[in-house]
């Protein structure tokens, strides 16, 4: 990624590497591209939808465009956080947008594209199949989303 990126009316400087934003789901630390993200929403209002499959959380309108909602701790096979309020991360996908239910919010991190890893083998398949690979950070370990498989329904 070179040049700049815009959000939230402003800039944000790249020294060439990979800009990610971040979230939890359970113990888990996700990014996606910062150009994949539409935006945050911290209380997204959802109806549910009849006979969905158990992962879409309900229809959301959004500002009056609709878009899916699609529980991540669902996709990922995790219990239901039944005390959560969860965090709706609003993402472009060749569909239109979906919006990604989250535990936590977190920031926008520039990851070095040597730091780039494949999915481990140790990772149970529900989520080594929503992810493109990883970076080994020096405190953790950076899942990265792929947004078009987390987003199917």
């Amino acid at each position: 990624m070179t040049g700049a990126v815009e959000h939230e009316g402003g800039e944000l400087a790249t020294g060439g590497g990979r800009q990610l934003c971040t979230f939890h789901v359970g113990d888990a630390w996700f990014g996606v591209e910062v150009t994949r993200v539409q935006e945050v929403v911290r209380a997204l209002q959802t109806t549910p939808v009849p006979l969905a499959p158990a992962v879409v959380s309900g229809l959301a309108n959004l500002r009056g465009q609709i878009v899916t909602a699609i529980d991540l701790r669902r996709r990922l096979e995790l219990p239901d956080d039944l005390g959560r309020a969860a965090t709706s991360v609003v993402v472009r996908t060749a569909d239109g947008a979906v919006s990604l239910l989250v535990d936590d919010m977190g920031d926008v991190v520039e990851a070095d594209p040597d730091a780039f890893e494949p999915p481990p083998e140790t990772m149970v398949a529900a989520a080594r199949s929503l992810i493109t690979g990883a970076y080994k950070l020096t405190d953790r370990l950076l899942l990265v989303l792929d947004v078009d498989a987390a987003a199917a329904s």
